[in-house]
């Protein structure tokens, strides 16, 4: 059921791809919201919202549409074979609607009397060709597992296929395939079929020959520049064989120039190096089983001091963004996905991006940067500098000490916190829980509320001085915020306060009411019990 917070939720948000306001006061006509529904249907699916206006800030203007919900439910239904789920809401300003249009089904996009819709500004116009090409694309099975028409075992090498063997067996639930001969191996995953043999397995165990006869695109070339600036690279060396084959190799060429930073705990020093072997290597894994192989370009490593992108050719598969791709993961070549998984080089298909994070926090790194350029390719970028080794200590300090096992979640809380950022609200939860193990402390109430790393951390590293700084800085914060109310209101009483500030202890609202007393900023009118505060005259 639609809520008063979750109406204020949509409100605060801009525009998207997901989500779409009208006014629609005096009504809205059918022909238009089926439009607006196909077209949030091929885009994904998301939220239509009428009696809203358009502009920012949004504000509840109320709308007369639809006053028929059932028939409208089923005339969208039979009109887009689509379930929209629509919802009323009486909001104090008006009645809102609220349409929930879910995504195109895989493969096909949803089309109103003939012709598919899209968005473009405030209005829905004929889909792209583009754009219908990537849906109908969604339903094409799974490149890496097709046969590639003139290739054989022959062409597939057999160190790679020993060093993927080697694998398998550091994992349980292979041993039936221990006795299994390469073919056989091979055809047991899947990765022969028939008489054909798959680009999946080309990929991962071609010969260098192989790969230049059938499938030059899956080449991975590395390039290292010194400065940042340069045009021609210091060192570039270009890997065309299976997988199997140059997984190492591509990370120790990338570990030839990973500089370490050192962190000094009492007498012993730890280094980290720019470049997590772990992250690295998960982000070729993330390369390799999601690229488009369609595409005949190569995936790029290009390596500098302090930080290192790796190019994809192809956009992030259909329905995952640089947003969401924490959460959804779709692996574009399933086969070459299952493989990984199988050997245990990824936990589970088409994951990792997780690993990715997690890494980096705990090393004080600056989070993994993904991009679509143009819609052509994907791009990766991981920062190599540690901004606060101290961090990396405290984290590591408080597992030991705590015994607790940090979520990706509570990790990101840590990061916002300790870069001063605000906690989104989907994070609550967990910064609750920190917040309850005495990890992070609450400065200040109310409007006022933000958090800090404990005392301790600042203890821990030394700058006792800025934990002292920031508390003072926020009741800094929560006088001034007792003035402004008072300069509105004009007269509160101690209650009053507790509600403004959030504060339970009246001993601390007390001891700032007195400090802005003692300034000759406010003052204390009539008898203790029954008195108010006001601004100074």
């Amino acid at each position: 059921m639609i809520n008063q917070q979750q109406i204020d939720a949509w409100l605060s948000r801009p525009e998207d791809e997901h989500l779409e306001f009208k006014q629609a006061k005096p009504g809205f006509p059918a022909e238009e919201l089926a439009k607006y529904c196909a077209a949030l249907a091929n885009e994904g699916g998301g939220t239509l919202i009428l009696g809203v206006t358009d502009g920012t800030p949004h504000r509840v203007v109320g709308t007369a549409a639809c006053q028929n919900l059932d028939d409208t439910k089923y005339r969208l239904a039979t009109e887009l074979h689509l379930r929209v789920g629509v919802e009323e809401y009486q909001h104090p300003n008006g009645r809102v609607l609220v349409f929930d249009v879910p995504s195109h089904p895989l493969g096909t996009p949803i089309n109103y009397k003939g012709t598919y819709w899209m968005r473009v500004g405030e209005s829905t116009v004929a889909m792209t060709d583009d754009m219908l090409r990537r849906i109908f694309a969604e339903a094409i099975k799974d490149f890496s597992a097709e046969i590639c028409p003139r290739a054989s075992l022959s062409d597939l090498h057999p160190v790679a296929i020993q060093e993927f063997r080697a694998r398998l067996r550091n994992r349980p639930g292979n041993e039936d395939l221990f006795e299994a001969s390469d073919e056989q191996l091979l055809r047991d995953l899947g990765l022969i079929k028939g008489a054909g043999i798959t680009y999946a397995a080309l990929v991962l165990f071609g010969s260098a020959q192989a790969l230049r006869w059938y499938m030059g695109q899956a080449e991975i070339v590395f390039e290292y520049r010194l400065e940042e600036d340069a045009i021609e690279y210091d060192d570039r060396r270009e890997f065309r064989e299976g997988f199997f084959l140059i997984f190492d190799k591509l990370w120790e060429t990338v570990n030839l120039r990973n500089k370490k930073y050192h962190v000094q705990d009492g007498l012993f020093i730890t280094d980290i190096p720019a470049f997590n072997e772990k992250v690295v290597r998960e982000a070729l894994l993330n390369a390799v089983s999601h690229r488009d192989y369609t595409r005949p370009g190569s995936v790029f490593i290009r390596q500098y001091a302090n930080w290192l992108e790796i190019v994809s050719p192809g956009a992030l598969p259909e329905g995952v963004t640089p947003d969401n791709i924490l959460e959804r993961q779709e692996p574009r070549n399933r086969l070459i996905a299952e493989s990984f998984a199988r050997c245990g080089l990824v936990e589970r298909a088409g994951q990792g991006f997780d690993k990715m994070y997690r890494l980096s926090i705990q090393e004080s790194k600056s989070l993994p940067e993904v991009s679509e350029p143009y819609k052509t390719e994907v791009r990766l970028v991981l920062q190599g500098t540690v901004r606060d080794a101290n961090f990396v200590r405290f984290l590591d300090k408080v597992a030991k000490q705590t015994q607790q096992r940090f979520s990706l979640a509570d990790l990101f809380v840590l990061d916002y916190v300790h870069g001063n950022q605000r906690v989104p609200d989907n994070l609550r939860t967990n910064l609750n829980r920190l917040r309850d193990l005495g990890i992070v402390e609450v400065l200040g109430y109310g409007r006022g509320t933000a958090y800090t790393l404990s005392k301790d951390y600042y203890d821990f590293t030394g700058t006792a001085g800025i934990y002292t700084r920031r508390l003072g800085l926020n009741r800094e914060q929560n006088m001034e915020l007792i003035l402004k109310h008072l300069r509105r209101v004009g007269r509160c009483g101690i209650t009053d306060f507790e509600e403004l500030l959030s504060l339970k202890n009246r001993n601390q609202i007390h001891n700032l009411l007195i400090n802005l007393k003692r300034e000759g900023k406010i003052r204390f009118v009539g008898q203790r019990k029954s008195g108010y505060w006001e601004l100074a005259r």
